[in-house]
């Protein structure tokens, strides 16, 4: 009538789900209602959706209407974002398989020491998404409150150690012209100048890897990679637009620097 199995109904009595009307106390034999099969069959269609236990107990075992369906809808909710973006890495794969390779521009930029509103933490790859989120609306919400205009775009700066073993300091800053107000969490840095290879990456974070995979080809290929963080400038956000394809990041992999500089002693280039 229900469609669960013995070993089904048997765990749902273990973990508190569904208990049977009666339980045979020699032979443990468990013997269910008729009454029992609404519910049964509740439970049943709620595991197919992949709801946890704990929810399912809770939608079960809900006061009123408007807390079961509170549970309902955050699940609900969840299904919907993990769809889109099972859509989105379709997509993305499908593209990845029917482009056609095409040299990528990019460009080499010497960036002298920077001044910036920074938040630096040990992220775990997991979690990157999420503190990216808050540290970026922390910096503007400090910028915004002490009237600090910011001179560049933001950016982050993310160690070899994240990609390697999905855990490391990462840097978000945001340019500044002079010193601004800190924080526990908020502080004034100095960035150091660094030599980069530059190119943008444009649509949605999800598909980023191509651009790195692109770029860091392009440094393995000419031998110019150096020790250092890989950085990104996020030029055009989700705070810009909806659009994710239009979003417009840098990505920016550390070289070394490959135009000569003039040294005022000698008036020589100096590599």
């Amino acid at each position: 009538m229900t469609y669960l199995s013995v070993k089904a109904l048997r765990h749902y009595h273990q973990v508190g789900l569904l208990a049977p009307s009666e339980v045979d106390p020699t032979t443990g034999y468990r013997q269910y209602d008729a009454s029992q099969v609404p519910v049964a069959q509740v439970i049943r269609r709620f595991r197919d959706l992949g709801m946890p236990i704990d929810e399912v107990r809770a939608v079960l075992e809900a006061p009123d209407v408007a807390t079961r369906n509170t549970v309902i809808v955050a699940h609900l909710q969840r299904m919907e974002s993990e769809l889109a973006s099972t859509q989105s890495t379709v997509a993305s794969l499908r593209n990845l398989l029917e482009q056609t390779t095409s040299p990528i521009a990019v460009a080499h930029r010497s960036v002298p020491p920077t001044l910036a509103l920074a938040i630096t933490e040990r992220v775990a790859m997991d979690d990157i998404e999420a503190w990216w989120s808050s540290s970026f609306d922390e910096l503007y919400g400090v910028l915004g409150s002490t009237g600090v205009t910011p001179v560049g775009p933001g950016g982050a700066l993310y160690p070899t150690e994240l990609f390697e073993f999905e855990l490391g300091e990462v840097v978000a800053f945001v340019p500044v012209a002079h010193e601004v107000a800190s924080s526990s969490r908020v502080a004034i840095v100095e960035l150091p100048p660094v030599e980069l290879a530059v190119t943008v990456h444009v649509g949605p974070f999800s598909e980023l890897d191509q651009t790195y995979g692109a770029l860091g080809t392009y440094v393995a290929e000419r031998e110019l990679g150096v020790e250092g963080p890989i950085r990104e400038h996020y030029l055009v956000t989700a705070t810009d637009t909806e659009d994710e394809a239009l979003h417009r990041t840098e990505v920016c992999w550390p070289v070394f620097q490959t135009t000569p500089t003039i040294s005022p002693a000698s008036q020589k280039p100096a590599l």
